[in-house]
């Protein structure tokens, strides 16, 4: 038993595949959030005002629009 604490070696484990996941799964969050956001701003304001659809579908869009904008990947970072 003593002899297998002495074969653990901090830092040595392979954790490519967890760091994906968990890349996967924020980009999951985030662009499914985007997306939920833009469709309940679209049909609040479509069936639960008097806007209307197009002032909805205007909103949505523009919404989306400055989702994708802010949340998209850049280049530059270096982590």
């Amino acid at each position: 038993m003593a002899g297998q604490a002495s074969e653990y070696h901090r830092g040595e484990m392979d954790i490519h595949e967890q760091v994906a996941t968990f890349h996967l799964v924020m980009n999951i969050t985030k662009w499914g959030s985007l997306i939920i956001a833009s469709a309940v701003l679209t049909n609040v304001l479509w069936f639960c005002t008097g806007a209307g659809f197009l002032t909805g579908a205007i909103a949505g869009v523009v919404v989306l629009g400055l989702g994708i904008a802010l949340l998209r990947e850049r280049g530059g970072q270096a982590h």
